[in-house]
C-alpha cells in the first residue's frame, strides 16, 4: 500500500521512532517541523487499530489525534485518508468555527479516530456526544504550539479521560517546561527522539536579512512576490496581513491571506486557492507557522521579523521541506537592527545582510524569474454579498513554473483584478463580452494567453464552501499532504 502512495524512504525521525512506536511503547518525538512527523504517528496508530479489529461503539472512538489548528486537523486528516481508505478505518475532524451537527452525527454513528482541537471537542464531551474511555491511542502533535496558544489546561483535562493503559505519543519540535509536564504526567516511560531539531535548522535553506528603508519595505515585498513560485508571507498581526495581502492585489500580484479574524469557510477557501495555485502569495499571521503543509513553497518572507526565535524557525519552516531547498527572507528597518540581529543569533541562523532597494539585483538571486502582475485574486464567493456566488471568473494570464522549487501556478474558478479593477477572462478561457483585458496578462478573443505570455498551470479547486472532501494521492513521506489533493477543505 505505501509503494503505491509513493512512500519508500523514511525521514530520520520516521526512522527512529518507528521500530519504538509500532511496538505498542509511549514515544516523546522531537523534530523540526516538515521533518515528517506526521507519518511517523499516523503509520503506528493504523497499524494498531487493524492489528486488534473492534466493531465501532457509538460515541466511542479507539483514537485520538489533538493538534492546535483547524488547518493542521484538516491535513492530519488529509494524510491519513489513503491509509484509512485501504484499511477501512474512519475518522472524523473535530473544531470549532463550523457547526457541530455534523460532527455530533458523525460521533453517534461511530468512527474509528478523532482529530481534533482541544475546544471544540471539550465542548462535545460536556454535551455527552462523545467519551474518551474506549481511547486505545492517544498522540499530540505539535504539543509546543499548544503550550504557546494556551492550551494545556485542556490537554490536560482531555488526557485525564482517556485510559492510563492506552499508548501515547507526543511530538513536538522543542521540549520546554510546560510541555515536559505533559511528558512526566502521561507518558509511560517513553522512547525519546530527536531529529531535525528545531535549533538545527536545514543547509538546504539559505536565510537572508534585507536592510530597507521605509519607503523600499513594500516596493521590495511586492517585487519579490512577483516572481514565480510559491511565496508565503509572515506579519505580526491580522490587521498588517489584511493590509499587505489588499496592497499585493492592488498592485496585480494574486494573493490571499489567512489570519484568526476569517471565518472557517474563508480559511477554507484562502488554502484551496494557495494549494491549487490560483492565489501564488499567501499572507498569514503566525497562525500558519505551524502545520501549514504546501509543496514546494521557494520563499518565506518575514515581512515583520517575529518577537522570538521559536517563530521565526517555524515560520522558515514552511520551506525547504522533504528535502527540497528554500530561501528565507526578513525584511529590516534601521530600527529593527538590533532585534534582528538578537533574534537570528538565538535561532541559530547566520544571515547574509545586505542593504537593498527596487532594482537591487540581490533580488533577482533571491527569488528568480520574470515578474508577473496578471491581477489581483478575488475569491468566487462574495463575503460582503453573504457568501452568494460570484458569477464569472478566472484569470487570463500568471506565473509560469519557479526556478526556485515552486510549483506552477494553477487555475481556480476566481476572478483577477488589476489595480486599475479591469476584469479578466473567466476561467474556461472564454473573456467576458465587454470585459478589459488585465495589464500584463492580455488575453486574445479565444482566451489564450498571448505569445510569449506567462501561462498558469494546476488542478482544479475543492468546493470552496468547505463541506466537501476531495480525494487523491497521499504526499511526499515527509510532507503529509499533496497540494490540491488534500482533504483539507473539509468543514466539520
Amino acid at each position: 500500500m505505501l509503494a503505491e502512495l509513493g512512500i519508500s524512504i523514511p525521514t530520520p525521525i520516521q526512522a527512529a521512532t518507528l521500530p519504538d512506536s509500532l511496538a505498542g511503547r509511549d514515544v516523546l518525538g522531537r523534530g523540526r517541523t516538515g521533518s515528517g512527523k506526521t507519518y511517523a504517528f499516523l503509520l503506528p496508530l493504523v497499524a494498531r487499530l487493524t492489528g486488534a479489529p473492534r466493531r465501532r461503539q457509538p460515541k466511542r472512538p479507539r483514537a485520538l489525534i489533538l493538534a492546535p489548528t483547524r488547518e493542521l486537523v484538516s491535513q492530519i486528516d488529509a494524510a491519513l485518508a489513503p491509509l484509512a481508505a485501504a484499511t477501512g478505518l474512519t475518522s472524523r475532524t473535530v473544531f470549532g468555527g463550523v457547526g457541530q451537527n455534523p460532527q455530533v452525527a458523525a460521533l453517534r454513528n461511530g468512527v474509528d479516530i478523532v482529530i481534533a482541537c482541544p475546544g471544540r471537542l471539550e465542548d462535545l464531551i460536556g454535551q455527552g456526544y462523545v467519551s474518551l474511555d474506549s481511547v486505545e491511542i492517544t498522540i499530540l502533535d505539535e504539543a509546543d504550539h499548544m503550550a504557546d496558544l494556551g492550551f494545556l489546561p485542556s490537554v490536560r483535562r482531555l488526557m485525564d479521560l482517556t485510559p492510563r493503559a492506552g499508548q501515547r505519543m507526543l511530538f513536538s519540535a522543542t521540549l520546554d517546561n510546560a510541555v515536559g509536564v505533559l511528558v512526566k504526567r502521561y507518558l509511560n516511560a517513553p522512547k525519546t527522539h530527536e531529529a531535525d531539531s528545531a535549533q538545527s535548522p536545514v543547509a538546504e535553506m539559505s536565510h537572508h536579512v534585507l536592510h530597507v528603508s521605509p519607503q523600499s519595505h513594500l516596493p521590495v515585498l511586492v517585487d519579490l512576490a512577483a516572481a514565480p513560485g510559491r511565496t508565503v508571507i509572515f506579519t505580526r498581526t491580522k490587521h498588517r496581513a489584511k493590509n499587505i495581502a489588499k496592497q499585493l492585489n492592488a498592485k496585480g500580484v494574486p494573493t490571499v491571506e489567512l489570519h484568526g479574524n476569517l471565518s472557517q469557510n474563508a480559511r477554507v477557501r484562502t488554502m484551496d486557492a494557495f494549494h491549487s495555485g490560483a492565489a501564488g502569495t499567501l499572507v498569514a499571521t503566525d497562525i500558519a507557522a505551524r502545520g501549514i503543509h504546501v509543496d514546494d513553497i521557494g520563499l518565506v518572507i518575514h515581512a515583520d521579523p517575529p518577537t522570538e526565535h521559536k517563530a521565526y524557525l517555524h515560520r522558515s519552516g514552511r520551506t525547504a521541506r522533504a528535502g527540497n531547498a528554500g530561501t528565507v527572507v526578513t525584511l529590516m528597518t534601521d530600527d529593527q537592527v538590533r532585534d534582528v540581529r538578537d533574534l537570528t543569533r538565538k535561532a541559530g541562523v547566520n544571515p547574509t545582510t545586505t542593504k537593498v532597494a527596487l532594482g537591487h539585483p540581490l533580488l533577482q538571486e533571491l527569488a528568480p524569474g520574470e515578474r508577473s502582475y496578471a491581477g489581483g485574486f478575488v475569491s468566487v464567493v462574495d463575503e460582503a454579498a453573504g457568501g452568494r456566488p460570484v458569477r464569472g471568473g478566472g484569470r487570463g494570464g500568471g506565473r509560469g513554473s519557479s526556478p526556485r522549487g515552486g510549483a506552477p501556478r494553477g487555475s481556480v474558478s476566481s476572478r483577477s483584478a488589476t489595480s486599475s479593477g479591469s476584469g479578466g477572462g473567466r476561467s474556461g478561457g472564454q473573456p467576458r463580452t465587454g470585459s478589459a483585458s488585465r495589464t500584463g496578462g492580455p488575453v486574445s478573443a479565444g482566451g489564450a494567453p498571448r505569445t510569449g505570455a506567462p501561462t498558469r498551470s494546476g488542478g482544479p479547486s475543492r468546493a470552496g464552501g468547505g463541506g466537501s472532501r476531495s480525494t487523491g494521492s497521499a504526499a511526499a513521506f515527509s510532507a503529509g499532504t499533496r497540494a490540491g489533493s488534500a482533504r483539507g477543505g473539509r468543514a466539520r
